[in-house]
């Protein structure tokens, strides 16, 4: 599995100037190479693929020898990350989002991510350092001695803030990391149904429910955010006093973002570490789409999009769940969610059901919280979808034993 960590470095003005030039390189290969994918749709009809710019780019520095300042390695990641954007474009447009655009030309006051992958670096004695050829100022930063013996695969050097560079100068090195122990099915199952008030919504093959309520941090911060952005927009963008303002946001900002990761990173652990169960279910959940629901109006939906889009993608906290499993032998797998909350697990009967109803109230006699009714009914469609019907007996035994009244274990996580 592959693991990253984030590092701040503290570059000296002519390092600086240095990852600039880079940067600009860069920036100019990735400009080409769009320019000729464009021209060639417009002219041919054709689609220009990756293999096809990576092959040319020998010619390409020979003809430009200013390319040869920046690492090979690094330039062939500024051509993968484009044609990314683009397999990116075409995916998000076979599914009918219409939204979806093209990538863009880059400016020359953004900073360019350098991506050195598999090679280009080297680590020693605590000290990472970069090949480059701009000139014989090197590119090194103290990173500590953690990463002397592991087996790196990918180090990304970038800013926090890309506009002109008033961020902080980072380094994410992805490495690679041998779990504790291999997956292997105990026959015991964990459903997870994510949401908004409650982040969490979890039911076991013991029939046994799990809440965890939403840490509202934003709620907190957003307050102090829109008056200091309030204060910045009417300054003249550039000055001190903007500037000054436009610090202190990001600062907030961070703030607010790094407690809501702080509050996953931990949630995610106790979850994995707690349960029995070692595989786990969750629903795959698009937070996108809920965003851009046109069944809500006015002041509902623009309540609705505050809760959804200032809590960060419940899909990072998927990813903090599935590799922490992943470390010590469990596995965590998506399935669709469609309507889980809207059928009654009992009798299978589909509601409409908006998002401010809370609770469903079947003809059937089911009452039951909805976030509660769709981790039921993950549970059953993956039980169902493997095959895996003695679990699914199992499961429907306890439910039948538990009934409506369930036993419960709710887990309040202040911030």
């Amino acid at each position: 599995m592959h693991l990253t960590k984030k590092i701040k470095i503290n570059p000296t003005e002519e390092q600086v100037d240095v990852l600039w030039q880079l940067s600009e390189q860069c920036r100019c290969l990735y400009n080409f190479a769009l320019a000729e994918r464009k021209e060639a749709w417009k002219t041919e009809q054709r689609s220009v693929k990756y293999v096809e710019q990576q092959n040319q780019l020998p010619t390409l520095k020979e003809k430009f020898p200013e390319y040869n300042i920046v690492y090979s390695k690094v330039l062939q990641s500024v051509l993968k990350k484009l044609d990314a954007s683009y397999k990116s474009f075409f995916s998000l447009w076979k599914n009918s989002d219409k939204s979806a655009r093209p990538p863009k030309f880059r400016s020359g006051k953004y900073f360019m991510t350098l991506v050195y992958n598999q090679s280009g670096f080297k680590i020693k004695d605590g000290k990472l350092s970069f090949s480059h050829k701009v000139n014989e100022i090197p590119l090194s930063f103290e990173v500590g001695n953690a990463f002397d013996l592991l087996a790196i695969k990918q180090i990304e050097i970038y800013n926090d803030d890309p506009y002109k560079g008033r961020g902080k100068f980072f380094v994410s090195i992805t490495y690679e990391e041998t779990p504790i122990t291999e997956y292997v099915d105990n026959d015991l199952y964990q459903a997870i149904d994510l949401g908004i008030t409650k982040i969490v919504t979890a039911i076991n093959t013991q029939g046994k429910f799990f809440e965890v309520k939403t840490a509202r941090t934003d709620k907190y911060w957003n307050s102090k955010i829109d008056l200091i952005k309030s204060r910045r927009d009417h300054c003249k963008e550039g000055s001190k006093r903007w500037n000054r303002l436009h610090k202190t946001y990001r600062k907030i900002e961070a703030k607010k973002s790094n407690q809501i990761k702080d509050f996953r990173h931990k949630l995610s652990k106790t979850m994995i570490e707690n349960t029995k169960a070692n595989t786990i279910i969750v629903g795959d959940l698009s937070v996108k789409e809920m965003a851009q629901s046109r069944k809500l109006k006015g002041k509902r939906k623009r309540s609705q999009n505050i809760s959804t889009q200032n809590q960060g993608y419940l899909s990072r906290f998927i990813e903090f769940l599935a590799y922490k499993a992943e470390f010590i032998g469990k596995r965590v797998i998506k399935i669709d969610e469609s309507y889980t909350s809207k059928e009654c697990y009992v009798c299978g009967k589909r509601h409409e059901m908006p998002l401010y109803e809370r609770t469903m109230k079947c003809d059937c006699g089911n009452v039951i919280d909805r976030d509660r009714n769709s981790a039921i009914n993950i549970m059953k469609r993956f039980l169902s979808q493997n095959a895996l019907w003695t679990g699914y007996q199992k499961f429907s035994d306890n439910l039948r034993q538990t009934g409506l009244l369930m036993d419960t274990c709710i887990l309040q996580i202040s911030k």
